[in-house]
Formats: structure tokens, sequence, C-alpha cells
């Protein structure tokens, strides 16, 4: 049996109270085991305590991860809480930052297949075979905001981070040989990932740890949850302001440059409700433009013209309107391009590039391409993931559908000049405590407790967005849903190409709110995804099948 790690108690003075920090629910057993475990976030280090103050925030003692500590990010002792932060009230301690080390719980299983004698036991250094196939996690990752969910399907599992163990070293098998033998490896937990792609450092070496230990362009929480056959995806802007363990109040894209894989997995553990992170992965932006052109490119609609030049980061972005099969570089201007929408227009594009990606590495062309992905890809990726888990995954992956991938972004607002000098991601705690109780199974109760019914679906913000192609189809399905009983909608921009389906997306994760709607529809599909209007709780993006079930019913 696995024993869920208890919740740290923060002070209510807080600059930047989080949500509530409760026990996580009660695991699963685990098969072949009757040792009782206590899960241990692996974010962990050996070493002196550090303290600072929120004045004077003062760096943490060995801030940057090697490649082997990262790895494990496990060890005896774990860094205590700053000076600046309530201290636990009970002798148990949050997952990120325990007191006590042990062994971490496996997370697979072996089916038809004899299990390691070491399965499940703790090892720190990478094996040559784990190292090999480290590529295989990018590719359902996408640096910009993709990594994980993208390789959903067949691929999907070689490709997404897991936390378990490895153990000893063992020889290097042929890629051929592990996807047969990933078929025999189920996952029997659910498991956080915690995904980051890393700003390129332009004066780094290549091939060394310095690649990784810039500031992070995507960030990405990722659950793999075998028990719903769900997988969730939260997308955390990068201009978040959250509170830093040990640095003090920043934005969130600071912590790895300041602290590596550690630093990064704790600040989101502490301040998102101590959700445990089980594994991580760090990605080198050189990764997705070599995977997308591997793999022959990627279709996306260009929603408008993008032209941005970024002399610092040596970016130069230059795509027109429509649809079209972007190559790697391209795809990193889509990704990367900022307008007056900021840091959360790239978090919704990149959630647009994971659908893409997913579309494209299920094809049955791109599959016989793969062993080439891994040998370009695994220099770019640092990850303590293991065989087992990415081989548990692919199985895993199988039975993923697209109405299976839920993809939402920590709610917010952007600060205002009055408020910060700088500009700021500034996360509604309320909203949030909501969505990571609803796909991340936070005990971190919000707003709404009963979804069915507390929540007022009529008065929710529901943007209408025309792709029908017809010139009134956008107002007619605004003054249809005015009579249907919703009082909060409004008419928005024209989509940029006619879509043949309506899609009825659920901008803040409400996706009971956004099935209720579409049933008063009666036509289109659910998609759980931050890429609607801004301002709204649910967007209507009408397609052509509106105007043919209008045409019948008259």
């Amino acid at each position: 049996m696995i024993t869920p790690s208890q919740g740290t108690e923060k002070s209510e003075s807080q600059e930047n109270r989080p949500i509530d920090n409760k026990s996580l629910p009660a695991s699963v057993d685990q098969p072949g085991s009757e040792t009782d475990v206590t899960p241990v976030n692996p974010c962990q280090t050996d070493g002196p305590a550090t303290e600072s103050s929120p004045a004077a925030p003062q760096p943490a003692e060995n801030p940057q991860v090697t490649s082997s500590e990262s790895t494990a990010l496990a060890g005896s002792n774990s860094t205590e809480l700053p000076a600046n932060q309530a201290k636990p009230s009970e002798p148990n301690a949050t997952a990120a930052v325990s007191k006590e080390a042990a062994a971490v719980p496996a997370i697979v299983e072996v089916l038809a297949a004899e299990t390691p004698a070491n399965h499940g036991q703790f090892q720190p250094q990478r094996s040559p075979m784990g190292k090999a196939l480290r590529g295989f996690l990018w590719g359902g990752l996408f640096v910009g905001t993709a990594v994980v969910s993208g390789l959903l399907g067949a691929t999907a599992a070689l490709m997404l981070p897991l936390p378990g163990h490895l153990g000893q070293s063992r020889p290097a098998a042929s890629l051929g040989e592990l996807w047969e033998s990933g078929f025999r490896y189920q996952v029997t937990r659910p498991v956080n990932i915690l995904v980051m792609g890393i700003d390129e450092v332009l004066d780094a070496p290549s091939h060394s740890d310095a690649v990784f230990a810039g500031r992070t362009d995507t960030l990405l929480l990722v659950r793999v949850d075998p028990d719903s056959q769900n997988l969730s995806v939260l997308s955390i802007p990068r201009d978040t302001r959250v509170q830093i363990p040990g640095h003090g109040m920043d934005k969130i894209n600071q912590a790895n440059a300041e602290g590596g894989a550690v630093l990064a997995a704790q600040t989101i553990a502490y301040n998102l409700g101590d959700i445990p992170i089980d594994r991580y992965v760090r990605i080198n932006t050189t990764a997705f433009r070599e995977m997308v052109d591997l793999i022959g490119g990627i279709e996306v609609n260009v929603p408008k013209r993008m032209e941005y030049t970024d002399q610092t980061q040596q970016l130069y972005i230059d795509l027109y309107p429509g649809w079209q099969t972007l190559n790697g570089d391209q795809a990193e201007q889509f990704a990367r391009y900022r307008n007056t929408t900021g840091d959360v227009g790239r978090v919704q594009r990149q959630q647009i590039l994971l659908r893409a990606l997913r579309e494209r590495l299920t094809h049955p062309t791109v599959i016989p391409r793969l062993p080439q992905a891994v040998r370009v890809l695994q220099r770019y990726i640092d990850t303590n993931l293991t065989l087992e888990e990415m081989l548990a995954l692919a199985n895993f992956g199988l039975d993923i559908e697209s109405d299976d991938l839920n993809m939402v972004m920590l709610p917010g607002r952007f600060s205002g000049p009055a408020e910060y000098i700088a500009s700021y991601w500034l996360p509604d705690w309320d909203a949030s405590a909501d969505v990571l109780q609803t796909y991340f199974k936070a005990n971190t109760p919000g707003r709404y407790v009963d979804h069915a019914g507390a929540r007022y679906v009529s008065d929710l913000r529901i943007a209408v967005q025309n792709a029908s192609g017809e010139t009134e189809t956008g107002v007619a399905v605004a003054q249809y849903l005015n009579d249907s009983g919703f009082r909060n909608v409004y008419v928005t921009e024209n989509w940029n190409t006619v879509s043949r389906r309506t899609e009825v997306i659920a901008q803040r994760g409400d996706r009971s709110s956004a099935s209720t709607v579409q049933s008063v529809l009666g036509v289109g599909r659910v998609l759980t995804e931050s890429t609607g209007d801004l301002d709204s709780d649910i967007t209507i993006r009408v397609g052509r099948d509106w105007a043919e079930v209008s045409s019948e019913e008259l």
C-alpha cells in the first residue's frame, strides 16, 4: 500500500497565499509488493537547509543540480522551508520537502514477463538503456508546450515521463526489442510529471548540463491516470507570480534557472496545493525543431499574420495566416510568438500544437521514423524517468482517445501597471483549486463544490466565434443561446477559416458545463483546452454543421 504524504500548512499572512493544502487521496495497492512505502517527491536534495527573508532573499546553497543529482531528485535529507514560510504544524512534511527518505514506489507491473529482482528499488544513476532512450520521452512532449501529451496513441508512452526505478544498469536493447517488451508493462497508479521546455542558453557548451540551466519557456504539469484513462495537462504561464522557496516572490520561469529541476518542482508543489511531483523532464528547444522536421512537419491553422523579431533570443518570426504544414523552425515560431495576449496567447498556441503533434505522431507513415528520432533527440533531454515506465506508457497510450486528453491553463489574470513594474500572470487561487481538484485529484476545494448543480451554467460567460463561413451565423447562435436561458453570451471576432464541425471549448476546464451547452446546441464536440476567448468560461467555435441542423429544423 502506498501511504499518501501529508500537506503542509502555510501562513495565512503569506503575500501570495496559494490554495488550501490538504492530504492527497489514498493511492492504490502496488502489485507484487507487500511492503508499505511512503511516496517521496523527487524534489529533495542532500545538504544543509537554507533560509532567506522576504526583504533580502539569499540564494540557496548549491542551487543548480548536476546531471546525476537531477536524475535522482531524492536524498537522505531534504531542504527545509525558508524562514519566510510557515513551518508544518505536524511532523509530517509535504511531498516536495519531506523530512525522511524512502524508496519511491514503482508504478508499473510486468505482464507475461518476470519482474526484475531489483524492480522498485531506487538507484540515482541512469542506466545506459535509459540514457539511450531519453529521446523517446521527447517524442510525446513538445518543448514549446507539448511535451507529454503529444505522443498519445501508439507512441505516447515512449515519450512520456513517469515515476519509477530502473535499478541496476543492464545492456542496451534494440528498439524493436524495447517496443515488443513495452506491451508487457502497465501503469498501476496515477502519476504527476513536471515537463519543462528550457530557453536556449546561448553560451552553454554543447552536450553539457548548462543547456538545461536556463529559464523555463514552457511549464506543464501532466497527470497520467490509469484509473480514469485520462491524460490531463495543466499549462502554467511562464510569467505566473509565485513564491519560490528560498528566493521570495518571482516569475515561475525563474525557478529552474535558480535551482534546477529540484527547485522548479518544489515551487510547483508549494504553490499548487502540495501536489506531489513524481518525475520531471527538461527539454532543450532544439529538440522540438528537430522532432517536427523528422516527422515531416505538422498541420496547423495560423490564425493571422505573425511577424516578430527578438534579437536577444535570436528569434525571427514570419508566418502567414491559414492552414499549412509547418516545419520545425516555423512550429517554434508559432509557439513562441508574442502579441497583445502575451504569455497566455503562447500557451494557447502551444496547446494547438500539442493536438497537431498528436495527430501527426499517430500517422502510420511516422512510426518507421521513430528510431531515427530517438538517436537524434536523446541529447536534448534531461529526465529521471526509467525504461519500464516509458514502455508502460506506450501501453497506456494505445487506449487514449482525443476526448481523453484534457488541456487546461492555470486560471488568473494579467497584472495592471499600477500593481507591479513587471508584467505578471496573477493566479486566481479559488479557480485554480477547482481545476486542480477536478483534473489532478488535489484535495483543494474551490468555489464550486457541486459541479452538477451549484455551478450555474446560465451565468457563465459564453463567447461565440463564427467559423461557419456564413455572415450571420455567430449572431444567430448567440440569440439562440439567449432564448435558451443563457444570460451572459457575447459574439467575438470570426475565426479565420471555415470549420466543418462546431467545437464547444471548456476554456477554464469546466467540461460538465461545456457538455450542457453542447447538448442545448445539438451539434459539435466538447474540447477541454484553453484555446478559446480568454475572457470566456466557454467558447463556441461555430462550424458549418450548425447551419445544416438549423436549416433542417426550419
